[in-house]
């Protein structure tokens, strides 16, 4: 009776997983990989992408789970499950998505190869030409790679790396006529060459999966035994690596960093990824050595490892053919020529850029002019990830070679990219910049650039404050906002902000800027509890907000309360979403969509319609637990009437998108949005490179949409598509129910030896 009523428990929760609403998010990445009106190239671009973000899925968050189950830590997810049973829904749902994934890619792409002038083949399916060429391969580059490492008595069980394709191998000898022994010996398909090798026949090229190549050579590696079955598989560890970092000044982040990356890559396996019909005595011996079982294995109808699919779009041949980004446009608020003399346009004018509609290009110059300039005295940077052969770094090189005073905190613990932090910030630690690896106990996010200038008896700070990073390369694809500015105000509270991560410093307030950890969290909420005061008096009230991610229940429940109290609130969360949107009696007010497109959305913008005087902001964070008590962030206040307008319009347009929005229905299920026969098509990832001030000037938030009562989440809505998901996809409440049964059936039957890691029943 308990778990029934726990399973009743569950379905009315005011939350939805945060594990699942990820997964589910996964999903609308996946439909643009269906979309048949995209070219192949660009819908081969967004499979290896839901590859990527299942390979990180799997190491941070499952990984995070099992630090959980392997140490015996009490965990409830926001559904309400613990570890156990959450896990099972949680690969559950996974195993459905790689089916629905090897099915899109089987069904609806590989059929296109030949008409777009490529195919993958087998060795099998090549020439006798082809196959020499391929043989040739193998013996010139692939076989001095390789090195068989057999498992026996005699040898232990190799360290096999994160994520990389493997084959196994079961040999046999002939002793005395009869059958010898079997032995696995595993053979890993070096990471270092491209996954395809390439030939050409006719007017098409031919990519060959190097493992292929490998697989058919086998009896070069092993000669005199006889090759009883070669199955390639695949591991992902557990990622999910946390620094236990104390108050001590003298604490090495960079030793503690250097040995979680160990920790990473022999980490618990947490997934297996294998082709179909794979021998039994491989899959015995690594279920029972990494201990796991069937829930972590997947078997793989189609192609492991979709990343590999890139190297088809950067072949000479098919350049161009994914969808082309158009040019970058000249900001509203940066008139032609005004970047020539930075400096003397920003003394008078602040600027807002919104990436990758208007190109990073103008602070990166003005960071490297800074460098050279005679009257720059110094620099202050928060840098969390940098693109390849940064111009950002060798500016900040230069300007110390020049003998400016450069400060840099560098994050070292931005994860993925916690290495080449550690070694850019060395070399700029080398070349005389004072650099802060991080800060104890916080992930600096921030987004940060300060430039300090002497200009006749005064000094001026120039201020870049912005929601994403200093990465040339992804501001290409990322969309962003960022303020550049003299403001004086801006200018001291940045100057604050930067005393308090490089030193010890504890301002009261800053008037611009919101940061976290010290009160973003209870600063919003105030904003909030206005919009609520405003909305009870009769009041006109409204709060639009886009991010990445919605996850905090004390947020969430603010929002509630808003939806109460008659607030009308529109979400623009392009991933993880905890709150249930439209719920009777609960947030009849709160509408949630997602924008997955052409580009990757990342800014975060916050809305308060503030009684007709609305306060827009800015920045770096989401609405998580993380970014509240976990990280250094710093949202800043748009005070600029004319910047205040474009920020306002970027809302308007991600609201008024009808070709790349999903809405979110009260069950955590998407639906993709689809215009009403009498609705312009509107597509915001195309429009803003055609924005004016017009249309900037026409936008009002509180009129055309807080107001708004056709654009809803109910299923018979008119400007919803289908269900976005396969049809034998669960809703929560099916899940929920087989996940009881699940619940009931593990307690009367499981053994201790069901379980990985030798959790007993009980802990179910």
């Amino acid at each position: 009776m308990k778990l029934f009523k726990s399973a009743d428990l569950i379905r009315k929760s005011k939350y939805i997983s945060r594990d699942l609403s990820w997964l589910r998010f996964n999903y609308r990445v996946l439909d643009q990989a269906k979309d048949p009106s995209r070219t192949l190239f660009d819908r081969l671009r967004f499979m290896s992408i839901t590859c990527s973000n299942l390979d990180e899925f799997f190491m941070i968050r499952l990984g995070s789970l099992y630090n959980y189950i392997d140490y015996g830590k009490e965990r409830i997810d926001y559904s309400g499950l613990r570890e156990m049973p959450f896990r099972r829904k949680l690969l559950d749902f996974a195993h459905r998505f790689v089916n629905d994934q090897s099915l899109t890619y089987l069904n609806e792409l590989k059929p296109q190869f030949e008409k777009n002038g490529f195919n993958i083949l087998r060795m099998d399916e090549l020439t006798e030409l082809e196959l020499k060429k391929a043989d040739g391969y193998f013996k010139n580059t692939l076989f001095p790679l390789l090195t068989p490492m057999v498992y026996d008595s005699y040898h232990g069980f190799p360290l096999m790396m994160n994520q990389m394709l493997i084959l196994g191998v079961v040999t046999r000898t002939e002793a005395e006529g009869e059958k010898g022994q079997e032995r696995l010996t595993f053979v890993q398909i070096p990471q270092n060459l491209s996954r395809f090798f390439e030939l050409t026949r006719k007017d098409k090229v031919i990519f060959v999966p190097i493992e292929e190549i490998v697989r058919a050579n086998l009896p070069k590696l092993f000669r005199n035994v006889d090759i009883e079955s070669a199955n390639l598989f695949r591991i992902t560890r557990n990622g999910d690596f946390t620094l236990e970092e104390s108050d001590d000044i003298d604490v090495d982040f960079i030793k503690e960093i250097q040995v979680g990356l160990k920790t990473r890559k022999k980490g618990r396996v947490v997934r297996l990824e294998v082709e179909k019909d794979a021998s039994p005595v491989l899959m015995a011996v690594l279920k029972e050595r990494w201990k796991i079982d069937n829930g972590n294995v997947f078997v793989i109808n189609s192609m492991i490892d979709m990343k590999g699919l890139l190297q088809i779009l950067k072949h000479p041949n098919f350049r161009g053919k994914a969808a082309r980004q158009p040019a970058p446009v000249a900001p509203l608020s940066l008139p032609e020529g005004a970047e020539d003399n930075m400096f003397e346009y920003l003394k008078h004018h602040d600027v807002l850029l919104h990436h990758p509609y208007n190109s990073i290009d103008p602070v990166v110059r003005l960071l490297e002019r800074a460098a050279e300039d005679p009257h720059v005295l110094g620099i202050k940077q928060t840098i969390y990830r940098l693109a390849d052969d940064s111009r950002v770094t060798a500016a900040l090189l230069k300007a110390a070679e020049n003998g400016k005073h450069v400060s840099v905190l560098f994050e070292v613990k931005a994860r993925f990219d916690e290495e080449r932090n550690i070694r850019e910030g060395a070399r700029l630690e080398k070349a005389g910049c004072f650099v802060i690896y991080g800060v104890s106990k916080y992930k600096t996010h921030t987004k940060m650039l300060m430039i300090i200038r002497k200009e006749g008896e005064k000094v001026t700070r120039y201020v870049h404050l912005g929601s994403g990073n200093y990465n040339e390369q992804t501001s290409r694809i990322y969309t962003d906002v960022s303020l550049l500015t003299t403001n004086d105000v801006y200018g001291h509270d940045v100057s604050e902000f930067f005393n308090v991560i490089t030193g010890h410093s504890q301002p009261d307030d800053y008037e611009y800027l919101i940061t976290a950890p010290k009160d973003m969290r209870q600063q919003l909420i105030h904003l909030i509890r206005e919009e609520i005061r405003n909305a009870k008096k009769g009041l006109p009230s409204g709060i639009v907000m886009k991010m990445n991610s919605l996850e905090d229940k004390e947020m969430i429940d603010e929002f509630y309360k808003a939806s109460k109290a008659g607030v009308p609130i529109r979400f623009i969360v392009r991933g993880i979403c905890c709150l249930r949107p439209g719920r009777a009696g609960l947030s009849d007010n709160i509408e949630v969509r997602s924008i997955v497109g052409d580009y990757l959305e990342h800014s975060r913008m916050f809305y308060f319609h503030h009684g007709g005087q609305p306060k827009v902001y800015a920045g770096s964070a989401d609405l998580m637990v993380r970014s509240f008590d976990r990280r250094i962030e710093a949202l800043f206040l748009i005070v600029n009437p004319a910047l205040k307008r474009e920020a306002i319009n970027i809302l308007y347009f991600n609201l008024k998108d009808n070709q790349n929005t999903y809405l979110m229905r009260e069950d955590g299920a998407y639906v993709r949005r689809i215009p009403a026969p009498d609705e312009p098509v509107f597509n915001v990832h195309k429009e803003f490179y055609h924005r004016h001030y017009a249309a900037v000037s026409e936008s009002s938030l509180y009129d055309e949409w807080l107001t708004r009562a056709d654009v809803q989440t109910d299923n018979a809505a008119s400007n919803e598509g289908p269900p976005l998901t396969a049809p034998d996809f669960p809703t929560d409440a099916e899940m929920e129910d087989a996940e009881m049964e699940a619940e009931l059936a593990t307690f009367n039957s499981t053994t201790e030896e069901d379980l990985p890691g030798g959790e007993s029943p009980q802990d179910v």
